[in-house]
């Protein structure tokens, strides 16, 4: 007769716990971006499905324990601040003054830098802290927090308008410049607005320096830029 398999003397599995993710004191070793965080007091609403009870909030902080602010939030201030108090974009580049209307705005919204005398002026009408003012002088990354393709419509047909007439600009660019690029540095816009019968109508003015490429280890009698004028043979 066969024998009978006795079981193994094995330890009972233990009853499953359902999942619970560690606590910061619970983790090994330095959590530098929760270390970044602290409670600030106030309590967040619990989720609409209830699971979750009441949250610390968690707001960023900086090394010295103040509270930081990222460029975004910044710009989000000053946005607040113009609006409480009804100014006009007009206004307040009359108040900070020194530059192109464009590069003001564009700075306080998060795009460009302002030098050090009109951060300061800046500063004083918005009444930023000292920080917030050295920010302004920062220069910030460029482009960030615009999609691309754009959503807003009115920057998306701006987006359109190079799809469209780019490669027409380019080619009359170079038949009439030569090998090289319209520079969006050293460069100047103006906007107006045109009256007309059928409706006001939006002028913008684009001046931007031609720079061509350079032809590095160009040889004697071989142009070094791609000027066209230089092109010669």
């Amino acid at each position: 007769m066969p024998m009978p398999i006795k079981p193994a003397n094995r330890p009972l599995e233990p009853e499953a716990k359902p999942y619970r993710p560690r606590l910061a004191s619970e983790r090994k070793g330095p959590t530098p971006r929760l270390a970044m965080l602290k409670p600030a007091g106030k309590v967040l609403p619990a989720a609409a499905d209830g699971a979750a009870g009441p949250a610390t909030d968690l707001t960023p902080v900086s090394a010295g324990g103040t509270n930081a602010m990222t460029r975004e939030q910044l710009t989000e201030k000053i946005l607040d601040i113009k609006r409480s108090r009804g100014w006009s974009w007009q206004h307040v580049c009359t108040e900070i003054g020194g530059i192109s209307p464009f590069l003001i705005v564009g700075a306080l919204l998060g795009q460009h830098r302002l030098v050090k005398p009109l951060a300061k002026k800046a500063a004083s009408l918005f009444g930023l802290t000292p920080a917030e003012e050295a920010m302004l002088n920062e220069v910030p990354m460029r482009g960030a927090g615009v999609p691309m393709p754009p959503t807003d419509p009115l920057i998306y047909r701006f987006y359109e308008l190079v799809m469209i007439n780019g490669p027409a600009w380019k080619a009359l660019i170079e038949e009439e410049f030569g090998d090289g690029i319209m520079s969006a540095i050293d460069f100047d816009m103006e906007m107006e607005r045109l009256p007309n019968e059928k409706g006001d109508r939006v002028k913008i003015t684009m001046s931007g320096k031609f720079l061509p490429y350079k032809y590095f280890g160009a040889e004697q009698g071989v142009a070094p830029l791609g000027y066209k004028e230089m092109d010669v043979g």
